[in-house]
């Protein structure tokens, strides 16, 4: 008996790690060139919020830098996000995956554009 309960917590303690692991957040991070202006920006924002796996978008136009943090176990193609950006008239310049939040790369640029005016 002692031995099925170990078991049991331990297939328990797996599935908390697979479950765990699949709610890590994943997003794309994108250079662009060609942002210009605010009205950029949303269009934008507007473009990648009509796709149903987007969670939130991040566009810096002083970073040329789109980010699109994805919902929870879904997933976006770099050539869909490539498309997206190529229809709304910008060039991609480079594309990485990561498992920043927005909130996260937003407070990043907001660090290094802060300690960047104090110099």
């Amino acid at each position: 008996m002692n031995h099925s309960i170990k078991l049991f917590f331990v297939a328990l303690s797996l599935i908390f790690a697979l479950t765990a692991k699949a709610e890590e957040v994943n997003s794309i991070e994108v250079e662009v060139n060609g942002l210009v202006c605010a009205f950029c920006a949303q269009g934008i924002t507007s473009a990648f919020s009509k796709e149903p796996q987007t969670q939130e978008v991040l566009v810096s136009l002083e970073h040329r830098l789109v980010a699109i943090e994805l919902k929870p176990g879904t997933d976006m193609s770099d050539d869909r996000v490539t498309e997206v950006l190529v229809d709304a008239g910008y060039d991609v310049v480079g594309m990485k995956r990561t498992q920043r939040s927005v909130a996260m790369i937003r407070e990043t640029m907001d660090t290094n554009t802060s300690s960047h005016h104090h110099e």
